[in-house]
């Protein structure tokens, strides 16, 4: 492969980037008149630590403008395997671990890079044709199974490579397990590689990337780790009628809208620092009515 190794992400363009996919195809419109007025086509990766730290936006995207958007997630294949890999100083899976934990403080999100050296990931193939399979039961499921799969494997330093722990997600977000196995042994990798390809005509070479299209022919494409107005601003360029739904952010109602959260998803839904959040959510945990994750890079609340 070619010195840049897309799981060594860059953080000046917040992406983790892989060689020779060619470039953005900005002619290419994404877009279902079927769907909300602003459709987003979503390239991304269950590994991806850039995906990961933009978490707290598309939550925070969902709350204040769900009523105009549509987000179809599409995998990018971030790690086929380890074979040939000999870019950006990572040569093997324990070299991975050090830059997750730098992404982690980086993007103020829970990353526990030590699954490198406990139980590393062969390849990252294995969840994302998963999540097709989630997908082909049903869309909102499928969004849990994701996010699900992703609280594994970035906080709780489990390899979601493995049939085991992708089967335990599935049972958990409440996806008929049987059918699950036998679209994910089926039909749900050839629907992946439709994935790829699909990733590849559109030039795709880094995630996370997200095209933001509207029904007049209008796109704006956004790449790598933004700050929330970057989001709220292309919805607002392609559908000017968009008006910012106003939610209750009060904590108790926070966690009724999302059952588990960062500290830095609460502190960006909120609107507060990461110090005041902190202190909110460690004080519901106290009186018994979160339960706290911690990890080594920080922690993860779960509404009780």
């Amino acid at each position: 492969m070619e010195s840049n190794n897309p799981l060594l992400c860059d953080y000046e363009t917040g992406t983790c980037e892989m060689p020779g996919l060619g470039t953005i195809n900005e002619d290419t419109l994404i877009y279902d008149k079927k769907q909300k007025p602003v459709q987003i086509t979503y390239f991304t990766d269950p590994i991806c630590s850039s995906c990961w730290g933009i978490e707290p936006q598309l939550r925070k995207l969902k709350l204040e403008y769900g009523a105009y958007i549509n987000i179809e997630y599409r995998m990018g294949g971030l790690l086929p395997s380890w074979d040939g890999f000999n870019g950006g100083g990572i040569t093997k899976p324990s070299d991975v671990a050090h830059h997750w934990d730098e992404a982690s403080r980086y993007y103020q999100m829970p990353i526990d890079g030590n699954v490198w050296l406990e139980d590393p990931l062969d390849s990252s193939y294995p969840p994302s044709i998963a999540f097709i399979a989630a997908k082909m039961q049903n869309d909102a499921k499928a969004d849990k199974f994701l996010r699900r799969i992703k609280e594994m494997v970035f906080t709780e330093k489990k390899n979601i490579a493995k049939w085991e722990n992708l089967y335990q997600a599935a049972l958990q977000t409440g996806l008929d397990a049987e059918r699950f196995k036998q679209d994910f042994e089926g039909e749900a990798k050839r629907l992946f590689q439709a994935d790829l390809n699909f990733a590849r005509t559109m030039g795709v070479r880094g995630f996370p990337t997200l095209f933001f299209a509207n029904d007049g022919g209008e796109q704006q494409i956004l790449k790598g780790f933004k700050a929330y107005e970057h989001f709220e601003q292309m919805v607002k360029d392609l559908y000017p009628g968009a008006k910012k739904a106003m939610i209750d952010t009060d904590a108790s109602a926070v966690f009724e809208y999302y059952p588990t959260l960062t500290t830095k998803e609460f502190s960006v839904i909120t609107d507060d620092t990461l110090e005041a959040s902190r202190k909110i959510l460690q004080g519901l945990a106290n009186d018994g009515l979160l339960e706290k994750v911690a990890t080594r890079n920080g922690d993860l609340w779960k509404k009780k």
